[in-house]
């Protein structure tokens, strides 16, 4: 871990699983290399199947994780609950939804964070920016975050 003036500058790397690139590309557009300033630059791994996404995670390879609900043949919302229960340490995931409705379903998921479609920069990189310095502090989050409470 390499530290600058009291701040690690180790770079955090997100997993962006969606089974279509414009979602994937939206994430990282919304997020950019370095959100804020008291965290270390993100690098992205883009995952299009579960199975690339399990095998990230599986490999201790990323500090966080953005699942699209939407995502098929694998959704976000069953791949997130089946690696929080299977990975030892699972990053902290934020799952990104179409329908309000589906919130409750991001309790089920065991997601750390939603954020709904189309995806909004700001409360995206909310989200993640919370996450990480929670991880980096030894927090864990305990229910799934709305972007509501989040803005709140």
């Amino acid at each position: 871990m390499q530290v600058e003036a009291g701040h690690d500058t180790t770079p955090k790397t997100i997993l962006v699983y969606a089974d279509r690139a414009e979602v994937r590309a939206r994430v990282i557009a919304a997020l950019g290399r370095r959100p804020t300033r008291d965290l270390a630059p993100l690098e992205f791994v883009e995952a299009a199947t579960a199975a690339e996404a399990i095998g990230v995670v599986d490999h201790h390879e990323a500090d966080l994780c953005v699942f699209d609900a939407e995502a098929t043949p694998s959704g976000g919302m069953g791949l997130c609950r089946q690696l929080k229960n299977e990975v030892t340490d699972c990053p902290p995931a934020v799952l990104l939804i179409a329908r309000p409705d589906d919130r409750w379903l991001a309790t089920w998921s065991q997601a750390d964070a939603v954020v709904a479609h189309p995806v909004d920069p700001a409360q995206l990189t909310e989200a993640v920016v919370t996450l990480l310095r929670a991880r980096a502090g030894g927090a864990a989050a305990r229910r799934p975050l709305t972007g509501a409470q989040l803005a709140g």
